[in-house]
């Protein structure tokens, strides 16, 4: 992923920032916010966004997760996750962590409760940029299935 592709995603991010999804959450359209933010030229990933809204009926966030309760798809070792960063993944986090020390705040992090953990969908470069940049939590989006499942992410979120 080249610098420029990142300033891409900085750009259309602004449209698709913490406040909105708040905002989509009052009118219970966070579903769809999140199938929108997934379908944008920043992350082109509409089918994932699809698959999402369709597996998780029921949206809830933002709320500030620790990254010690996420199950990340990639990221450094002594962190949850299930594989390591490439060179490629390596050159986006770190242009974002340069964005981030300049001012720059990422969209929340997509997740979706899975069993008994919560599962980072969209945001694994974003997380390794604002990890590296010091904080230990952030913003994130959840999915879940049910209101009992809403209310064990809700207990795994504040445990």
């Amino acid at each position: 992923m080249s610098v420029d592709w990142v300033h891409v995603i900085m750009a259309l991010d602004q449209q698709y920032t913490i406040q909105s999804a708040r905002q989509a959450n009052e009118r219970g359209e966070l579903g769809d916010w999140v199938a929108d933010f997934l379908a944008s030229d920043g992350s082109d990933n509409a089918v994932l966004g699809e698959q999402l809204r369709d597996e998780y009926p029921l949206w809830f966030g933002p709320v500030r997760i620790g990254f010690d309760r996420l199950h990340r798809l990639a990221g450094p070792p002594d962190q949850p996750t299930l594989e390591r960063l490439d060179e490629d993944d390596l050159e986006t986090v770190e242009s974002m962590e340069e964005s981030i020390d300049e001012g720059w705040t990422p969209p929340p992090f997509v997740a979706t409760w899975q069993d008994d953990h919560l599962m980072l969908e969209d945001g694994n470069h974003r997380a390794e940029s604002v990890r590296r940049s010091g904080d230990d939590s952030y913003w994130c989006v959840v999915g879940v299935d049910s209101d009992h499942e809403r209310r064990a992410a809700q207990a795994a979120i504040d445990a």
